[in-house]
């Protein structure tokens, strides 16, 4: 039985859809990636089943309780980990986990208890006295996991958890929460628009202006492409795209800044015809296999980045 339920989720602000209709499950063990650019929609659904939100119509069930009707039941099942920080900086971190435990009506013993495992999984123990506002990134990060698995909940929301880390810190983190879920045995719902993170997942479902346009395995999805990735720079992208287009019947997608990517069965026999009959000069050619970052240009037509440079202008 899927520990996740959402059927035909729509959220409405002012008359514009924030969510369109989306429907999928998640089952329990699994790690489930929801992936899309800024804007499209992953953190409205997100809300909506740990109970931020209300949806304007459809259903979500998680651990078989409504979202709707039975929000306390969903909240003591689930953790949450947001974009932003949101622990106390001026209270340690023993501190910070003890307030939770409180929120939780954990009794002393348990509380005692619990912190003291959580914050050795973490690799915090020795730093609980700590004033949190000492903290690195890393380390409020882990923090902030540790609180929202305290009350060992089934299904732990991880939403844009690495936002602002460094790589480094990224893929720490990253290893750290699937070092974590093997002990634990947490169901995993992970919001991102870093597709390098997506990998970890068992299941993806890419979200898009409120719609999920695909889900499923990375390794499915990426194979759903059946062929190359060719990313060419040229003198002229624009003439390029439309010789491509008329001397080879290739669709090609524009990038972000400059450049020019297209799928293709056989690239080593396809790149030396594209090279002899464009009569714009290419100054650059890469090949590689699809990745997950290529399956949502093809599937949308853009970049998943290019929102996100447009949220920040």
């Amino acid at each position: 039985m899927p520990v996740i339920e959402v059927r035909d989720l729509v959220k409405n602000y002012n008359g514009i859809a924030a969510v369109r209709g989306v429907s999928f499950s998640v089952e329990e063990g699994e790690t489930f990636g929801f992936l899309g650019p800024n804007g499209a929609g992953k953190t409205t659904t997100i809300n909506i089943l740990c109970t931020l939100l209300s949806p304007t119509s459809g259903a979500a069930r998680v651990n078989g309780y409504d979202c709707m009707t039975e929000p306390g039941r969903v909240r003591s099942s689930i953790g949450l980990v947001f974009q932003e920080v949101t622990l106390d900086n001026e209270l340690t971190a023993y501190e910070n986990l003890k307030f939770h435990c409180y929120l939780y009506n954990m009794t002393k013993t348990l509380t005692e208890k619990r912190i003291e495992e959580i914050l050795d999984i973490v690799g915090l123990w020795e730093r609980r006295n700590d004033f949190v506002k000492n903290f690195s990134g890393g380390m409020k990060r882990r923090l902030e996991i540790a609180r929202g698995l305290l009350h060992r909940p089934r299904v732990l929301f991880l939403d844009e958890p690495t936002l602002g880390l460094d790589p480094q810190t990224r893929s720490r983190v990253w290893q750290f929460i699937g070092g974590l879920k093997k002990k634990e045995g947490n169901t995993v719902f992970m919001t991102t628009h870093y597709m390098d993170e997506a990998e970890v997942c068992d299941r993806i479902a890419f979200i898009d202006n409120g719609n999920i346009i695909a889900c499923d395995t990375p390794g499915n999805l990426k194979n759903s492409l059946r062929g190359d990735t060719v990313y060419l720079k040229t003198d002229d992208d624009e003439r390029a795209m439309e010789e491509l287009s008329k001397k080879f019947a290739l669709d090609a997608k524009r990038l972000s800044g400059a450049g020019l990517a297209l799928v293709v069965e056989s690239a080593e026999k396809v790149i030396p015809r594209i090279l002899d009959g464009l009569t714009v000069g290419v100054k650059e050619v890469n090949l590689k296999k699809p990745s997950l970052d290529d399956v949502f240009l093809h599937l949308t037509g853009r970049e998943i980045r290019d929102e996100d440079r447009e949220n920040r202008k």
